[in-house]
């Protein structure tokens, strides 16, 4: 089986790992800040704050905006559920905003004309997160104007896009955000194995993102509530939760953050093999934004019928190829619809979902197995 994406260790990933296993810590020691540092220089922010996964990250960015109990988060249907389900971590609501039919981003036409509707009915959203779908950014210039004219703060949901660009500029840079969030996951640009990491420009968020990240607890005599009692004292004065990074995912997502370029050109490497060897098939090839400068984690094609996506997404399971769909719309799940949303409410995701196929797409492809993820679709589309 050739899978839609793979992690790639090397030898100095092991050593990097082992070198924290001989060490004298294993969690909240000096490898995380250093990780910390390296990924908020990388994206041209002030603050990193490591996490255990990049769900724990959208969550403590929900808390630290004060998202809660009678506030609102839009998203993209289009995402992992992760996107929408922090909102209801927090007991917030959540509704969505279809999405641009070229890049499949959430749509800022779709947003402003949702937004003129909530302002006349009182129940516009606090919290939108921007979700970057295969690493291409939303246009957050646009949406951080709407922003400033409907009073909402953004989380950019960069899970899928670091090592990419916007206007020329690293993705995560907050430039157009409150917080951008990345994810560490194997299959992801570069891994820690499960981790996540929230970046912000904003001294106050960083501080309450670290406080929510470890229980709620502080050791800082200035933040306390009274008198310190002594060098053993601490004092939880928030809610938080137990959401810290280990030294060895730190120091693995170090060690691969050093190839992050190399990753992401060779994806764009294939991403140019994949269009030029699909040009004549009757697939549609996915549309770069000229702002943009895609991370690529996901190459998605989308097939002409969407009465035959499940017979070709079948064939091309059944001959070895790793394909997956990148998402099922978020409203369309059993949990969701419950809460009242149905089929039919955001007919451009929903159009998308019927007829999209991620292909595999991952630096260590050979050129040889993409040739033949290409042949098999081919003779799967007839």
């Amino acid at each position: 089986m050739i899978p839609y994406g793979r992690q790639d260790i090397r030898q100095e990933d092991i050593d990097a790992v082992v070198e924290v296993l001989a060490s004298d810590f294993l969690t909240q020691g000096p490898v995380i800040g250093r990780f910390e540092e390296a990924v908020a220089a990388k994206c041209g922010a002030s603050h990193g704050i490591a996490v255990t996964n990049a769900t724990a990250a959208l969550h403590i960015a929900c808390l630290a905006l004060d998202l809660g109990p009678g506030d609102t988060l839009w998203t993209t249907p289009i995402t992992f559920v992760a996107s929408s389900n922090c909102a209801l971590y927090c007991g917030a609501k959540v509704d969505f905003v279809d999405i641009d039919p070229k890049t499949y981003n959430l749509c800022p036409v779709e947003l402003e004309k949702k937004l003129i509707a909530a302002k006349a009915s009182g129940r516009l959203p606090k919290v939108v997160v921007a979700v970057h779908l295969t690493g291409q950014s939303c246009d957050m210039a646009a949406i951080h104007r709407l922003s400033e004219e409907y009073g909402f703060r953004i989380i950019e949901d960069a899970s899928h896009a670091i090592g990419g660009r916007y206007q020329g500029a690293p993705v995560g840079d907050c430039r157009y955000s409150d917080i951008a969030i990345f994810s560490f996951h194997p299959v992801k640009i570069v891994t820690t194995a499960e981790g996540g990491m929230a970046l912000t420009n904003d001294h106050r968020l960083a501080e309450r993102l670290r406080l929510l990240r470890s229980h709620g607890i502080t050791r800082d005599p200035a933040a306390m509530e009274g008198e310190s009692h002594g060098p053993w004292y601490y004092q939880q004065i928030d809610l938080g939760f137990n959401y810290r990074m280990t030294e060895l995912q730190a120091a693995l997502g170090l060690s691969q953050l050093a190839r992050l370029d190399e990753y992401v050109s060779r994806r764009h490497e294939l991403a140019a093999r994949y269009n030029s060897a699909l040009s004549k098939l009757p697939v549609a090839l996915p549309y770069q934004h000229p702002d943009s400068y895609s991370a690529y984690h996901l190459y998605v094609v989308r097939v002409n019928e969407a009465a035959d996506h499940r017979r070709i997404f079948e064939d091309l399971r059944n001959a070895g190829i790793g394909i997956n769909l990148h998402y099922i719309p978020v409203h369309m799940q059993p949990y969701y619809q419950r809460m009242g949303f149905s089929e039919g409410d955001f007919p451009k995701a929903e159009a998308y979902y019927s007829t999209a196929i991620s292909l595999p797409l991952f630096p260590t492809l050979t050129e040889d197995h993409q040739d033949t993820v290409v042949n098999e679709l081919g003779r799967a589309l007839g």
